[in-house]
């Protein structure tokens, strides 16, 4: 068996085309543009990649996009008082304060203190409350987890009736969010952890088997239940010495090789869930401006 490989890029440019055209249709109907407001504390280089990736494409979608970048002496105080002024601009309709954030500086904090109307991360208590209890026609959703499922649904429809999906990891960024999405497609769920018992007997009985512990190449080929769906989120760097003294490459979760002899379908990294997030985050903004506009919640990747 081949694995059939999902192509996060491709997907992920669908996405961009659908969001581009409602920001035409919003900014025609309300007489502005939606808007992205990003704050990045200190010089990750990381998060500034990411950044800069984000405001790239918010300006390519047409939004109003801001970016507030902050030195690594910032204080708490004056970061709350940015997200607070942001949260009373009424052109503003979603929020990214990039993490991480310096270590003097408490994220949930931050985080909380963003409007949750303009939460377009996913990660305010309330956004998680809504999704947790199905209301996901109001919640603002985390965008690797609202892109992965765009993913699973490419191959397998809406409907994951039948279907055991296993999540391999439990943060509150993945793992918890995927689970309560594959959960409203009816999928039987099982999240799963460092902690499990005998983590890759129950990894072969995943129909759909989500990988998420940023652990390089953790999950094997012989963990893939023949045929099942892999979606693979973890991005890591790990020494490329073949490359040259000093090199880098990228691998997921999975030792993909080995998994895509085995799978039904599965996503590459790169190019995979990755391009999906960026394209999430657009889809979001467009989202909150529509909710905080009264306007019908628009629809993406289906």
């Amino acid at each position: 068996m081949t694995a059939r490989i999902i192509d996060g890029k491709a997907a992920a440019a669908a996405v961009l085309a659908e969001v581009k055209a409602r920001v035409d249709a919003f900014r025609a109907t309300k007489g502005r543009p939606p808007g992205l407001a990003v704050v990045l504390v200190g010089e990750d280089p990381a998060s500034q990649v990411y950044v800069r990736n984000k405001g790239r494409e918010a300006e390519a979608a047409g939004f109003r996009s801001e970016q507030h970048t902050l030195p690594v002496t910032t204080s708490q105080a004056d970061l709350l008082a940015l997200v607070a002024r942001v949260n009373a601009d009424p052109g503003i309709d979603g929020i990214l304060v990039q993490l991480p954030l310096p270590k003097d500086i408490d994220a949930e904090t931050v985080l909380t203190a963003i409007d949750p109307a303009k939460d377009v991360d996913g990660f305010h208590p309330v956004n998680v409350g809504l999704l947790g209890s199905g209301a996901t026609d109001r919640a603002l959703v985390p965008c690797t987890p609202a892109g992965s499922m765009i993913l699973i649904e490419s191959v397998l429809g809406p409907s994951l009736a039948g279907k055991h999906a296993v999540v391999v990891g439990r943060s509150n960024i993945v793992g918890k969010p995927i689970a309560q999405l594959l959960l409203q497609r009816d999928a039987t769920v099982t999240i799963a952890h460092s902690r499990t018992a005998d983590l890759a007997a129950l990894c072969r009985q995943a129909d759909v088997l989500v990988a998420a512990v940023g652990r390089p190449e953790m999950v094997r080929g012989d963990w893939v239940k023949p045929g099942a769906v892999v979606i693979d989120v973890g991005i890591n760097r790990i020494p490329a010495p073949e490359k040259g003294e000093g090199k880098t490459r990228l691998v997921g979760d999975v030792a993909y090789a080995e998994a895509a002899a085995v799978a039904s379908a599965i996503t590459p990294v790169p190019g995979g869930v990755g391009p999906m997030t960026i394209a999430l985050l657009m889809a979001n903004t467009v989202t909150a401006a529509h909710l905080r506009e009264g306007l019908a919640r628009p629809r993406f990747g289906a």
